[in-house]
């Protein structure tokens, strides 16, 4: 599925400012080089959410947890998560790995690792089951969403405007999953936008930008790079088209620095960080493997925390960009 570029951004109003936003994707453990299975996951990572939400709380950032169905079953994450969403200290969405939640009648393989590529019903009642569980642990009805792994499809926004959700965060810009199955988002740009009339659920991608001296040519270049392992590694080798995401996940402090100072140059008015949470604890993923990994992982933190500080971007949380979207 290839989502085409839209024409109804966000126009924010002046006094928004410059802003950001965290979001994680909060998930099991599992082998991301394994295949997809119903069973033998782990949430080790848990007890570490409530420390990362310490450490983000002191630069005052207001996180967002996309909650799967694995983390709302444990108890302990569903604690915390009520605790700190009951003094708005956070906000919980919803994250949907359909390998892992009920109902349970498609085949496990890659292609229905994408939500969206379930037949609609399907797809509508594993979002459902979801919402529901973390109402009933966590004591909120989540109303924004990110399909996990991307997974968009042709029936998703119509299911979350079904059911009252306001906001989506599935669109990961200038990426394309189609090799595998998934959505194409090479023609998607960063900037939030309102899918089909009105403004009844916005769509606020992660953030990913082009830097380099052909970053303003990048859609052919882009393209090639998508699908050339090699090229994409000569173009960014030389500096000369480097697709930089906003994460701490494989991406350095310097290159999310210079991918902020393009964004702000580019007049990008938010900023949406993301990671996942296994990555807060050693062994669990590939970017943070052993505790000397980790330490990098808050060091990393602190340093884009400081220069978003530097250039006066700022912490927003879900309702006050909501707020600023609509009163645009």
């Amino acid at each position: 599925m290839k989502i085409q570029t839209p024409d109804r951004h966000v126009k924010w109003p002046s006094e928004f400012g410059r802003r950001f936003l965290i979001t994680i994707d909060t998930e099991e453990e599992f082998d991301w080089d394994g295949p997809f299975e119903r069973r033998g996951h782990t949430t080790i990572t848990v007890p570490m959410l409530e420390k990362y939400q310490e450490f983000v709380e002191k630069y005052g950032v207001k996180p967002v947890y996309f909650v799967d169905y694995a983390i709302v079953q444990d108890d302990t994450a569903a604690a915390f998560l009520k605790t700190v969403t009951s003094r708005q200290g956070a906000t919980v969405g919803v994250h949907l790995h359909p390998w892992i939640n009920p109902p349970f009648e498609e085949e496990i393989n890659q292609h229905n690792s994408f939500a969206g590529n379930l037949p609609k019903e399907l797809e509508e009642q594993k979002l459902v089951t979801l919402r529901d569980a973390i109402r009933e642990k966590i004591g909120v009805t989540p109303t924004i969403y990110r399909a996990g792994r991307y997974g968009i499809g042709p029936n998703t926004t119509e299911i979350l405007l079904k059911h009252g959700f306001i906001i989506d965060s599935s669109i990961r810009p200038r990426f394309d999953y189609s090799g595998e199955g998934g959505p194409d988002f090479l023609s998607v740009g960063s900037e939030p936008y309102w899918w089909g009339e009105g403004e009844q659920l916005l769509e606020v991608p992660l953030t990913t930008v082009y830097s380099g001296i052909l970053r303003r040519q990048y859609g052919l270049a882009a393209t090639v790079m998508e699908k050339s392992p090699l090229a994409n590694a000569l173009l960014s080798r030389s500096k000369m088209l480097e697709r930089i995401p906003l994460t701490p996940e494989g991406i350095s402090a310097r290159e999310t620095k210079e991918a902020i100072d393009v964004a702000l140059d580019d007049n990008l008015r938010l900023l949406v960080f993301s990671f996942h949470s296994p990555s807060l604890s050693p062994g669990h993923t590939p970017y943070v493997r052993n505790e000397s990994d980790l330490h990098g992982f808050y060091d990393w933190w602190r340093e884009i925390l400081e220069h978003l500080d530097s250039r006066n971007v700022k912490p927003v949380g879900i309702d006050d960009l909501l707020q600023a979207a609509k009163g645009a």
